[in-house]
């Protein structure tokens, strides 16, 4: 079978290996739609935290059902998606029911190989039914939990102004969820695509250039002088993370989804006047997935709207120079594996 290897930054390669054999307690997928993440992009670009080289990426991934053992209600043949992190099963985050965050994880196209090949095995465990969504549409779910995960993780109330920096897909993922959650949404993004689409497709209202020198009295007008009560980075750019504690208000919560190399560095008099409360949102939960694929059934949203661009698996490698290009107004790439 074929698979796409990042041998090195800014440079991958197809290879030959053999189909993998089928173990006890895993199941074997075709995998038929491969979405490219923020992830995948920074690892070709050499920026991505937790990384070693070789690695085949892909963790957003759906596919068929070749084979299995010990997955009860599965059939072979049927459309599936699956949780992309192996925790162990026994730490004290999985003894809690945190698998998203367990002490020894492995993520799917970042620790361990990934699902850009033409055949993956995975613990049959992590296998997810496709409740009636399309292939495109489940490779989509593993980004859209991402956001929905850091949106439970706020504690969200309802009227609440929450300000998301970054509209890059996770970013709209957390846009959807916190509009959902009855949030009353900002947000910032330094490319002028993404907040046109912001404005545009999901009806956000307060879309903010990032690098507007008038950002905060932009938030006082809007927030009626009292600044955002939740800010969520969804940008991983160390730049807007730093700066993220100062658009929040007394009280609020700071969210980082996004994930950058460097230190966070605040004033901890501003933290500490605030009394504001410091969090991280990693991975996703099955609960999250259970809780994504209800809205898109629900129509509550319209996944398929995120994607771009299309390309075919034998061509992806040539497209990642081009996805890093700012000018390029890429917001999601699905990758077709016929």
């Amino acid at each position: 079978m074929k698979a796409l290897v990042c041998s090195e930054p800014g440079k991958l390669d197809y290879i030959d290996m053999a189909e993998p054999e089928m173990k006890a307690e895993h199941a074997i997928v075709r995998i038929r739609n491969i979405c490219i993440c923020g992830t995948d992009l920074h690892a070709f670009e050499g920026t991505q935290p937790f990384f070693n080289y070789p690695r085949i990426l892909g963790h957003e991934l759906s596919g068929e059902l070749m084979d299995f053992d010990n997955a009860p209600g599965f059939h072979k043949g049927e459309a599936v998606t699956f949780l992309p992190y192996l925790n162990c099963g026994h730490c004290i985050t999985c003894r809690s029911g945190k698998t998203n965050c367990c002490t020894n994880l492995r993520v799917c196209g970042v620790h361990m190989d990934g699902g850009m090949v033409d055949y993956y095995s995975i613990p049959s465990r992590l296998l997810v039914h496709s409740q009636g969504l399309a292939l495109k549409e489940l490779a989509l779910v593993e980004p859209l939990a991402i956001g929905a995960h850091g949106i439970r993780r706020a504690y969200i109330q309802q009227g609440e102004f929450v300000l998301v920096m970054g509209a890059g897909p996770i970013g709209l993922a957390t846009i959807e969820f916190a509009r959902l959650s009855g949030a009353e949404i900002i947000v910032t993004d330094l490319k002028k695509n993404r907040l046109e689409f912001c404005k545009n497709k999901l009806g956000i209202s307060h879309c903010i250039p990032a690098d507007d020198s008038d950002i905060i009295e932009r938030l006082l007008e809007i927030t009626h002088g009292e600044m955002p009560t939740v800010v969520i980075d969804a940008s991983g750019n160390l730049k807007a993370i730093n700066k993220g504690l100062g658009y929040l208000a007394h009280g609020g919560r700071y969210v980082l989804i996004g994930l950058q190399k460097g230190d966070f560095i605040f004033s901890h008099p501003e933290f500490h006047k605030r009394e504001a409360t410091l969090m991280s949102s990693r991975n996703a939960t099955r609960e999250d997935f259970d809780y994504v694929m209800q809205c898109i059934t629900k129509g509550l949203i319209d996944p398929l709207s995120f994607i771009t661009n299309r390309v075919k698996f034998k061509d992806a490698a040539k497209g990642f120079p081009e996805w890093l290009n700012p000018s390029s107004n890429v917001i999601k790439v699905v990758i077709e594996n016929d």
